[in-house]
């Protein structure tokens, strides 16, 4: 087992579930229009300030192009590509931190270090803001937004491309009146509400979110009570029920909770692989695909 992440962490993803519906639309015109006019059409020197724009530049772009990555990008608790990101420059996001690279371009999400943005763009840096992503789409407009900046337009193309075929080789559901159920709980008994990236792969594998229909505490939680009483076809855990030895993940090893998995389906899907908008959603969309088959056919 080991430590759960930072506090830093799980904020972002509260941010993820809570926000990116309502900021979608506007990211997506912010983040294509955030380059200065002075920007370099080929950058060699790019700093990365988000998790997420980590593993984007990372996949778009050789390691001698890469001037420094968040201390996130190598951390597996967090980041879906953590053996690609090893060995790389990092940086904690304050402005020194970043001017020490003399960078010619700058990604960075739209939270965690606004005030480090701000100064880089009062210095006239090239600053690019990468939206988070909300569904499917959003993830392909990161792609694009990202190779853009980078100058690898065909590369990202071709990536995005690979991850429609990815979506495209799901086997089609079987003809239902309605899609099985699925909730992603989490540590602390949050979930996945509507709008969020993770709803995005449960309708993208052929699930409907039951989250809509349990009553919410005020933290977005879903209780234990209630999720036992009236379970979902399936139960997707974020994580390894043993992955972080922490009281507020002890809703997972719950003795209820484990009977509910005997009695009823359920997966693992580690939440490294929807917390960010890259195309690596694409596996646990096929997991989850995959689960909804062997329920498929457990119904026949």
């Amino acid at each position: 087992m080991r430590l759960l992440p930072p506090r830093s962490i799980f904020v972002l993803a509260a941010m993820l579930a809570t926000c990116a519906a309502l900021l979608a639309t506007f990211a997506c015109a912010q983040g294509t229009a955030s380059t200065n006019a002075g920007a370099t059409p080929n950058p060699n020197r790019i700093v990365s300030l988000d998790v997420c724009a980590d593993q984007l530049l990372i996949e778009l772009v050789g390691r001698e192009r890469i001037a420094a990555v968040t201390f996130l990008a190598a951390d597996p608790a967090v980041s879906a590509i953590p053996a690609k990101a090893k060995g790389l420059p990092i940086t904690h996001g304050a402005a020194e931190d970043v001017l020490r690279y003399d960078p010619d371009l700058i990604l960075a999400g739209q939270f965690g270090v606004s005030a480090t943005v701000d100064l880089l763009r009062r210095l006239k840096r090239n600053v690019v803001i990468v939206p988070l992503a909300s569904d499917l789409d959003g993830v392909r407009a990161a792609v694009r937004i990202v190779a853009g900046a980078v100058g690898e337009g065909p590369r990202g193309e071709a990536m995005t491309a690979a991850f429609d075929r990815r979506l495209a080789g799901l086997a089609s559901p079987a003809h239902a009146a309605t899609p099985p159920t699925a909730i992603v709980y989490q540590v602390g008994g949050s979930v996945s509400g509507p709008g969020s990236l993770a709803e995005a792969a449960l309708v993208a594998a052929g699930f409907r979110n039951k989250v809509a229909e349990y009553r919410l505490t005020r933290n977005g939680q879903v209780p234990l009570e209630l999720l036992v009483a009236a379970p979902p076809d399936l139960l997707v855990l974020s994580s390894a029920v043993d992955e972080y030895r922490t009281a507020l993940a002890d809703n997972l090893r719950h003795p209820v909770l484990r009977r509910l998995r005997q009695s009823h389906a359920s997966l693992e899907l580690p939440w490294q692989l929807w917390l960010c908008g890259t195309p690596n959603i694409a596996d646990a969309i096929e997991r989850l695909a995959a689960a909804r088959g062997r329920l498929e056919a457990r119904a026949r």
